[in-house]
């Protein structure tokens, strides 16, 4: 089996146990904080715990991931935006570097409140795609980039520990259609091609198990 974009820190990872840690956040988290409750808490909650399954959980996210996404989401003229949304694009329009390093930094300091399976006649499936993938259709471990208890490799490589099965699905989702495409070397989007949707159901409804 060819596992796709998986990196030597990955399998070190999976295989050995490392702990793969981030630089601290360059941001202010003060800062960070009045920007949270003043444009992202009606989404997100004033603290990155999303209490609407479709909005992603952010607190305790790797601050340099969300500042990527945060920039990915800009519209900028003459280049084809790198993830396609048209409510965080407004959203981020108008924020700063400055202000996006300040988010980052205050949710990468939250304590995440994970979320819970919503089918948990799914989980069992999932668990085994995450964690040893299908070796028949060229599907590789989520583990093998994400690490086995979903807490990723930073910075390319997110948490997913604990996050919303809905949103989960939908980037999914969204990396199969296109719309999103801001993966390492279309890592996600490589994978995604190979996943049914029962799968990418599954695997979702695990990951939210994931502590």
């Amino acid at each position: 089996m060819k596992f796709i974009g998986t990196t030597v820190a990955a399998i070190a990872l999976t295989f050995s146990g490392f702990v793969f840690a981030e630089s601290p956040a360059a941001g202010d988290v003060e800062k960070g904080k009045e920007i949270a409750a003043g444009i992202c808490a009606g989404c997100h909650n004033a603290d990155g715990n999303s209490a609407i399954p479709l909005y992603p959980i952010l607190a305790g996210q790797y601050p340099g991931y969300i500042a990527k996404q945060l920039n990915d989401f800009k519209v900028v003229e003459g280049e084809t935006v790198k993830r396609d949304n048209q409510i965080m694009a407004p959203m981020v329009a108008t924020l700063s570097q400055d202000d996006i390093e300040n988010l980052a930094a205050y949710y990468s300091q939250q304590k995440l409140q994970p979320g819970t399976a919503s089918d948990a006649s799914l989980v069992e499936t999932g668990k085994k795609l995450y964690q040893g993938g299908n070796l028949e259709n060229s599907i590789p471990a989520c583990s093998s980039c994400h690490s086995p208890n979903g807490q990723g490799i930073p910075p390319h490589y997110p948490r997913i520990d604990g996050q919303h099965p809905a949103y989960t699905l939908s980037q999914l989702q969204a990396f199969r259609q296109g719309t999103r495409k801001n993966d390492t070397n279309s890592t996600m989007q490589t994978i995604v091609s190979r996943m049914s949707e029962q799968e990418m159901q599954a695997v979702s409804e695990y990951i939210a198990t994931l502590r």
